[in-house]
Parts: structure tokens; C-alpha cells; sequence
């Protein structure tokens, strides 16, 4: 039986919605999934799939990465169909998870990036190690769709009515932006669905040579690390991975390509290792604080045109990242602290990041940035609202013990 058909069995969408309800979802999804299925919406979908018309053309956005000037290109089908890609998207990586390799860890059942790094730095003599760091640039709209083809085929095997399909969805070349539609390249897609699981299929072939090989090596989508015990090793396991990375038309962020020697830190998914101390990584750091530097001068200027008491503002600047960093977010992830308190064993960068947003709530309340800002006292930040990274991290690993 092809897969596409669990697009139509009510069984199914009722485990999907189990299993994403199981897990960290918005109540916002779970009650948007539980209404698609309870009104069916899925039956016309799958009705149109089996009539063979025509899928809708899909949208292109483009939008701003977080904190920079970059662009980012994403790809979006209509609400019902898009919901219907999500099941099938659920249903694939499970029927097909066994095909991957250990040190693959994007988008899998059971796995998350967490993983990845909490395996890295349980390898014995890890800091006495070289590593090697790479970034994909642009890698999901880059995937040329002449060579995932084959490699789709050649997995979908025993299901070539699904296979026909989605290769339809690849093949499409127009997309709709704003109202026009043009043609163009636009690899797998990113922001639909289906292009995480094209993602770690497209690499199969690198992550099997680093596991055939033994090799200290993860990778999480567009993510890449390995590791030697000598400089001369890693060298060639880098050269190795950009001669695959150009063979399938894919290029290197260089800007994010880094060797470390032993002893000297490494960073990976956000986290930042060294001589054991697991922080969160530079880059990261400086992200939400440039994000928190945009709402206060934001916020800022709110209150200045409208006339509104500084209070209000920094009440405002304080619900926003309470919810970004100790509440579950819109978009289905874990919460800021959830993500990185269980991996962490130094609050040396919650600090930081505290005494940052201690500093835009002083600034948001008193209007000033000189030395008479501090008249605003730590308990005034409580009373507003304020909640401490490190007073949180430490209730939350008191808890743990």
C-alpha cells in the first residue's frame, strides 16, 4: 500500500495528532490539527491526489534571518495541503528512519541536536582531538533536483505511486510571489515539510563514509563536524567532505568553516565546548542579544510616539522573552531554556545574557543610558516581571537533583 493513502485514514491523523501532542506543540497547532481532522479537511486533499489534479503552485517568501541582513528564501502550499504534507511527512521518516545512519541527527524520531552534541563530548579524549566545522550554505534551495531524484527513487522503491508524486512536487518550476507567478530553480524547498526529510536523505552517502570509517562525526542537516587525532587527518576528512559537497552541487559557508586544534573550543548547534565546560555558543549569545537590542529601541520608540510611561515598554520588552526564553513558542520548538539547561554546566553566558536584558529594561524604564539608569533597582525588574537566567537554571539542575 502506497503511503499516500494515510492521507485519507482518520487512524492516522488521530496518532499524528497523539504523537504532537505528546511532544512540545502550541496549543494553537494542537487545536488547529484537532479541527482539520474533526471537519475532515484532509478527505478533499486526498480526493484531488487520487484525481491526479494538479497540486498547488507553492509560495515563495523571503524573509530576514534573525539578526542579520540576510535573506532567507521559504516555500509554502496552502493550509490544507500543507497540513496533509505534514502527515505524510510523519509517516515517511518513520517508515524509512532505519536507512540513516547513527551519526545523522535532523529531523529523526527520538533524536534532536542535543543529542548529537551530548554524544560528541562523551567520546573519550574528545578535547585531546582536531575538529573540523562546516556549514551548507543556502542548502535546502540548493539541492539540485536532477540528482535527489535518483536517490529518492532508489528509496522509494517499493512505493513508486509515492515516488511519482512527490517527484511532481520537485519537478514543479513556478512558484507564486505576491501575485505573480514565475519560474525557477528552488531545490527542495525550504519551509514545506517534506525538504527536512530530502535533507537527510540527500547526504546519506557522506554520513555512511564517516560510519564505515569509525570516524567521530555528526551531522544535523546542513551541519557538519568530524574529528581526528591528527591535524593532518582532519585536513583530509575536510577536503573529502567539500570534494562530496561539490560533486552534488552544494557549496560551503565559509564564513562558518572552522578548524580547532586540541584544548581550543568548539562550538556545534548553538553549543560551545571546552576542557569539558559545555556554555552556549558566542554566536548564539550575541543572536538574542541583537534581538534584544532591536525590541528595545523598538519598544523605545513605541512609547515615545504614543506618549507611554517607560514601565509599560519594559513590561512589554519582559513579557516578550519570558515567553521566548521560559515558555513554549508558537512554532512548535522547546523553549530557549529547556533546549540549552540540560546540556549546560556553567551559567557563564546566562549571565551575560542577563545583564543585557537587565540593561534594555533599565534603559526602556528610565530613558536613559547613563549611570543614573541604575535607579532602577534589581527588585523594581522583579516587580515588573523580570525572571533571571542563572536563578532559573540553578532551580531548574536543583530540581534535577
Amino acid at each position: 500500500m502506497t503511503l499516500l493513502n494515510t492521507i485519507a485514514q482518520k487512524k492516522e491523523w488521530n496518532k499524528f495528532l497523539k504523537y504532537k501532542s505528546s511532544i512540545v506543540s502550541s496549543d494553537s497547532f494542537i487545536k488547529e490539527l484537532q479541527n482539520y481532522i474533526d471537519e475532515e479537511k484532509y478527505s478533499d486533499v486526498y480526493g484531488r491526489i487520487q484525481k491526479g489534479d494538479r497540486f498547488p503552485t507553492p509560495r515563495k517568501s523571503v524573509i530576514s534571518k534573525l539578526s542579520s541582513e540576510k535573506k532567507r528564501n521559504v516555500y509554502s502550499y496552502p493550509y490544507d495541503e500543507n497540513m496533509a504534507m505534514k502527515l505524510l511527512t510523519y509517516e515517511m521518516t518513520r517508515k524509512y528512519n532505519y536507512i540513516f545512519c547513527d551519526n545523522l541527527y535532523s529531523f529523526r524520531p527520538g533524536r534532536s541536536a542535543k543529542d548529537a552534541f551530548k554524544k560528541l563530548v562523551r567520546h573519550p579524549g574528545i578535547e585531546r582531538m582536531y575538529s573540523y566545522k562546516v556549514d551548507i550554505h543556502n542548502y535546502f534551495n540548493s539541492v539540485p533536483i536532477s540528482q535527489m531524484l535518483p536517490i529518492l527513487r532508489e528509496v522509494l522503491q517499493d512505493d513508486l505511486e509515492l515516488f511519482n508524486f512527490l517527484s511532481g512536487l520537485l519537478c514543479e518550476t513556478e512558484v507564486i510571489i505576491e501575485k505573480s507567478i514565475i519560474v525557477e530553480e528552488k531545490g527542495i524547498m525550504a519551509g514545506t515539510p517534506m525538504a527536512t526529510f530530502y535533507a537527510n536523505l540527500y547526504l546519506k552517502d557522506l554520513d555512511e563514509y564517516f560510519e564505515n570509517k569509525g570516524v567521530i562525526y555528526a551531522r544535523y542537516s546542513d551541519d557538519i563536524i568530524v574529528f581526528a587525532e591528527s591535524r593532518e587527518m582532519v585536513e583530509k576528512y575536510a577536503e573529502y567532505i567539500k570534494k562530496q559537497l561539490h560533486e552534488k552541487g552544494l557549496t560551503v559557508n565559509q564564513s562558518k568553516e572552522c578548524f580547532n586544534n586540541p584544548g581550543e573550543a568548539w562550538t556545534f548547534l548553538g553549543f560551545k565546548y571546552e576542557k569539558g565546560i559545555i556554555d552556549i555558543a558566542p554566536a548564539t549569545v550575541k543572536k538574542l542579544k541583537k534581538k534584544m537590542k532591536r525590541k528595545t529601541d523598538s519598544l523605545r520608540r513605541w512609547h515615545m510616539r504614543n506618549h507611554i510611561g517607560g514601565e509599560k515598554a519594559a513590561k512589554a520588552f519582559i513579557r516578550i522573552f519570558n515567553r521566548k526564553l521560559f515558555e513554549h513558542p508558537e512554532n512548535n520548538d522547546l523553549s530557549w531554556s529547556y533546549w540549552f539547561f540540560s546540556v549546560i554546566n556553567t551559567s557563564k553566558s546566562l549571565k551575560e545574557i542577563d545583564h543585557y536584558s537587565q540593561e534594555c529594561i533599565r534603559y526602556l524604564v528610565s530613558g536613559k543610558r547613563t549611570k543614573a539608569r541604575y535607579n532602577v533597582r534589581y527588585e523594581d525588574l522583579k516587580e515588573l516581571g523580570y525572571r533571571s537566567l542563572v536563578h532559573e537554571y540553578y532551580s531548574a539542575m536543583h530540581m534535577k537533583i
